[in-house]
This record gives C-alpha cells, sequence and structure tokens, in this order.
C-alpha cells in the first residue's frame, strides 16, 4: 500500500476525517476544535502502530465518557485504508495498528524518493535567518566557537530541508575597541616583519596567527608606519586586519563544511542605530531614566545618572535597558537592536540566533527587543550553546586566546575529521556541557555514537558489493518475506519525515543525530542476528528471494541514514578502514 511517506501526518488526516463523520453522525458536538488531538508512536511498540489522544482531549468539551467516545472512534477506525486494528486502552487512548503492506510501501517510497525522503513543506518556503559564529575577528575559530558554528549550520540545514528559505548569517564584531586592539598588536607584528625586536605588552593579542597579518604589511607599506603616529595607521590597520583575519575565518569553517551567505559589519550599521531608535520611540518605547545597578552580570550599560532607556521590561525582560549613554555615545545593546532591526527590515518571518554561554543573559533582553520591532509578528528563538572542553587522555587542553596557546578549529578538524567534529557536536542538546576527547570520537565502538552510525551505513554499502560477488542473481523484491522484526527496523525508518518536522519546529538539530543513532543501532541489531542465525543474514545465496527482500529493506535504511546525516552536514561513509 503506497501512502504519503510522512504517515503520521497522514493518519492525522484519516483521524480528523473520522472524527468529522462522527460530528455528522451526531456522536460529537459540532464546533469542537480538534487542536490537542495528536497522532504519536505509542510508548510501548508492543501496542502498536500509532497512537491518538483524541478521546481523551475531546471528552470533557464534547461532554462525553472518554472511554465510550473512544470505543466510537475506534470502531469507524476501523477497517480504514490500512488500519487493521483499533483497540482502546486504559482511560481511553486508541493504538492503531497498521498492515503490513503500508510498511512494504514505506520501503518502496524511501527508495523512490532518495535523497528527498523526507524533505517536508511545513516551512511553506518562508524566509528565515539563522545568524551563528559571529565571533569577533580578533583570531582564528577555536573549539569555542566550533559548538555553535555547527550547530548553528546543522539547523540552517534542517529548516531548509523543512521547506523554509534559509539565510545563513555571520555578524562581524568590527566596531568597539577589541578591534583597536587588533590593529595595534598587527601593528606590533608590522614591526617585527621589518627586523624590529619586540616585545608584546599586556593587553595585546600575542597569537603566532598576526605574523602574517605582520609580513603582509611589511610587503605592501615599507617601513611607512613605523614611526608614523597611530592616528596616521590605525583606521587603515584595522579594516585591513579584520578583513584578513575574515578570510582566515572563513577558510577555517570551510574546513567543517560552513559557509555563511551574509557577512554583515558592525561598522557597517551606521544610521540604523538611529532608526531603531526611532522605532521605538514612536510605539512610546522610550524614555529618560536612572536605573538600578543590576545584580549578577556585568554593567557595562549601567551608569549611576539619567539615560535613554528601552521599556525591554513590557516585553518580558527582566529590567529596562539603556540604548544611550549620559554622554551621547550608544551602548553595545542598542547596536544589538539596530542590527535586528536592520534584519526585520528584509522581510524575514522567524529569526533564529546562536548565543555562546556566555551571552545567556542577552536572551531576554534581544528577544523583547525583537518583540517591539516587529509587534509580536516575527518571532525570534535564540539557543544558548555551552561549552565544550577538550580532553587529550583524560587531560583537559589549556586553551586561552589571550596567550595564544588555544587549539584552533583546524587543528581539531585535521587531526579526527570534519565529518566526526560535526556529528560529536550534536550528540548533546546544545545548552549541556559537553567533553570532548579526541581520542574517543576517533575510536571504533559502538559507544562512540559517530563511529556507529557510520558503520551502519558502511555495513548496508557492503552487502551490494556482496551480492556481486556472490553472484546472486536478484529477482525483483517481494516485501511479503520480510518479518516482523526486519518491519520494526523499517518502522522506524519510517519515523524520519515525522522526526524533521518536530525537529525544524523545536529548531533542534540535535534530534536527528539522536535518532539517527537509534536507527543505526536498530539495523546493526538485525545485523549481529545473522551471527548468531545464519537463516537471518542479509544475503542467503541459496536464497535469492529472500535476499532481494532484505537488501530493499537495508537499503533503504541506508538513504534515511544518508539523508538524515546530510541534513546535519555530514558525509555517509561507503566503507570504514
Amino acid at each position: 500500500m503506497n501512502l504519503p511517506p510522512n504517515l503520521f501526518s497522514h493518519f492525522a488526516t484519516v483521524l480528523r476525517a473520522a472524527l468529522g463523520e462522527l460530528v455528522a453522525a451526531g456522536t460529537l458536538p459540532a464546533g469542537l476544535s480538534f487542536a490537542a488531538v495528536t497522532v504519536e508512536p505509542p510508548r510501548d511498540a508492543s501496542h502498536g502502530d500509532l497512537a491518538t489522544n483524541a478521546a481523551m482531549a475531546l471528552a470533557k468539551p464534547a461532554g462525553l465518557n472518554p472511554r465510550a467516545l473512544a470505543e466510537a472512534l475506534a470502531a469507524n477506525l476501523r477497517g480504514k485504508p490500512g488500519i487493521v486494528a483499533a483497540e482502546v486502552a486504559g482511560p481511553g487512548f486508541i493504538n492503531l495498528r497498521l498492515a503490513d503492506s503500508v510498511w512494504h510501501g514505506q520501503i518502496r517510497a524511501m527508495l523512490a524518493a532518495g535523497s528527498d525522503y523526507g524533505r517536508s513543506n511545513v516551512g511553506a518556503g518562508r524566509p528565515i535567518n539563522v545568524e551563528y559564529v559571529s565571533a569577533n575577528p580578533t583570531g582564528p575559530m577555536h573549539m569555542g566557537h566550533c559548538r555553535g558554528a555547527v550547530v548553528g549550520d546543522a539547523l540552517a540545514g534542517l529548516l531548509a530541508f523543512a521547506g523554509w528559505a534559509v539565510t545563513r548569517e555571520y555578524y562581524i564584531n568590527d566596531a568597539g575597541g577589541q578591534v583597536d586592539t587588533l590593529a595595534r598588536s598587527a601593528h606590533l607584528r608590522y614591526r617585527e616583519a621589518l627586523g624590529e625586536a619586540i616585545e608584546i605588552p599586556e593587553g595585546l593579542y600575542p597569537g603566532d596567527y598576526l605574523v602574517p597579518v605582520g609580513e603582509a604589511f611589511a610587503a605592501e607599506f615599507g617601513d611607512r608606519y613605523v614611526a608614523a603616529p597611530e592616528a596616521e595607521w590605525l583606521a587603515l590597520f584595522r579594516a585591513r586586519t579584520v578583513a584578513l583575519m575574515m578570510e582566515r575565518i572563513r577558510a577555517d569553517l570551510a574546513l567543517l563544511g560552513i559557509v555563511q551567505d551574509v557577512y554583515f559589519s558592525e561598522a557597517g550599521l551606521g544610521a540604523r542605530v538611529q532608526e531603531a531608535l526611532d522605532a521605538l520611540k514612536a510605539k512610546g518605547l522610550i524614555y529618560e531614566g536612572v536605573l538600578e545597578r543590576p545584580k549578577g552580570e556585568a554593567a557595562d550599560d549601567w551608569e549611576p545618572r539619567p539615560q535613554t532607556l528601552f521599556r525591554s521590561t513590557d516585553f518580558g525582560d527582566d529590567q529596562d535597558r539603556a540604548m544611550m549613554k549620559s554622554n551621547g555615545s550608544w551602548t553595545y545593546f542598542a547596536g544589538d537592536v539596530a542590527y535586528h532591526w536592520d534584519k526585520l527590515s528584509r522581510g524575514y518571518a522567524a529569526l533564529v540566533n546562536i548565543f555562546g554561554a556566555d551571552h545567556a543573559g542577552y536572551v531576554k533582553r534581544m528577544t523583547a527587543a525583537v518583540k517591539a520591532l516587529s509587534d509580536g509578528a516575527v518571532p525570534l528563538d535564540i539557543k544558548v550553546v555551552n561549552l565544550v572542553k577538550l580532553l587529550r587522555a583524560g587531560e583537559p587542553v589549556k586553551m586561552s586566546k589571550r596567550a595564544g596557546t588555544f587549539v584552533t578549529l583546524g587543528e581539531v578538524v585535521e587531526e579526527v575529521g570534519k565529518d566526526v567534529v560535526r556529528f560529536v557536536m550534536l550528540t548533546k542538546r546544545p545548552e549541556s556541557p559537553m567533553d570532548f576527547d579526541f581520542a574517543k570520537v576517533v575510536e571504533q565502538s559502538r559507544d562512540n555514537p559517530v563511529f556507529y552510525v557510520q558503520y551502519a551505513h558502511a555495513r548496508i554499502a557492503s552487502l551490494g558489493r556482496k551480492v556481486a560477488e556472490a553472484g546472486i542473481a536478484l529477482p525483483a523484491p517481494d516485501l511479503s518475506l520480510l518479518d516482523g522484526d526486519e518491519l520494526a527496523v523499517v518502522k522506524l525508518a519510517a519515523s524520519f519525515p515525522r522526526i524533521i518536522e518536530q525537529a525544524a519546529e523545536a529548531r533542534e538539530p540535535h534530534r536527528i543525530a539522536f535518532y539517527l543513532g537509534d536507527l543505526a543501532a536498530a539495523f546493526h541489531s538485525q545485523w549481529n542476528a545473522g551471527n548468531d542465525d545464519p537463516a537471518r543474514r542479509f544475503v542467503l545465496t541459496e536464497r535469492p528471494d529472500l535476499t532481494a527482500a532484505r537488501l530493499a529493506m537495508a537499503q533503504a535504511v541506508g538513504q534515511v541514514i544518508r539523508n538524515g546525516l546530510a541534513v546535519i552536514g555530514v558525509a555517509a561513509a561507503e566503507e570504514l578502514h
């Protein structure tokens, strides 16, 4: 039986039609909302293939006994195409069992759709902006940036697969004191490149990554700016150094397979700050006042005197926020508000920001600002990504940008590979701390989720080669030969479209990695069953018919693994050595 790939959505439609029939028959009153009705996998797979809470959700507003309503609904559902049993459980839940032919159809759907299997249109082509990394251009990418970069890029891939029109964006923090410090550090390396013995003072960036920048400046400018006053070279060195550092940052991100669509310069905000302030003023959300000193957080924007303030408490923030200091200069927050004002002006239907743990305190104020500027029409979802602790042989690897001894992202990718780094970054919820142990992430064992998923795909890829080597002529697959254990793997694979839609809605790409781990484990279980019982092996020389059916099942599972890995930007291994 060939049904749409997302069985949960399909049978949710079937269920709502059945409820409509009960309304037409007078069993249910007209005008009921079905919004709370769900169709999900049952908690215990032995109870069936699908479960619905429809009777439980509708009984009270309908003034009916939930068990009686469940019996009436189950009777209506029995015999619907694809449903072989509808059983009432507990106080009124309904468990549905689907015909084996439904799962055979799903195998065919996976193979026919190929790389498009699981693709959704829930985004309906709506534009969404995902901003991630956005590190200061004061040094190369290190592992402190890596997790947010992967989470953001995987989320962008997930949203695109779910039908959103995604813009991947990087906000270049190229304004403020840190880029002046960068320019002075580069000037020191420029003098060094011209033969001067230098000593890097406290407060400048000591990393060797600025040595090539200094050499480039020496080749271009000669000794023109060695003894020149700072005012003559600071702006030039700042612009050139930021540009060179951004080239390196782009190259570092490319090692992870990350290419962003927009690189937005903070220094280029210009009139946007005043425009954002004026927009908030027009809404009556700007006033002059004195704030209490904030507790337990940085007070960079706080002054014990009147300031220009934004009424962010009207939108769920803990306190109002300063937009302008008493000396007339903008606060950091004002620049962030202006940047989001610019995003809103570009017509996005939704915004997503990936923040490091050190910016968690900005979540409420930024969501308040976007809510105010968009009149609540454009949601801003901020995901906070926690720290990654690098370990080698169980010992912490020290990282310090200040000391210039940090481990770069490029060094990590070179040692363990892009795919390992990307997958590992998604093996925990992003808000949880993570240990990245160089030895464990390349370990070839079932305890290593990267290897376990890649190994499942490699095993599936090997089956075609084994059939060819054995010289077996395969007939068209008769999928009715597959037993319940084999169909259980198919059922898990067939949940992929639902996982995609749920992960996209929740903005949680790690769900894909978790799901792939479960699917790989289910496939490995089937493979290992053949080690205990030769009759359960995938390739049986004496049974080309059963081999063809099992090979089709395995190839369908392999396609789902491939698609899931592609969504999160990881390649599928054909062989593992």
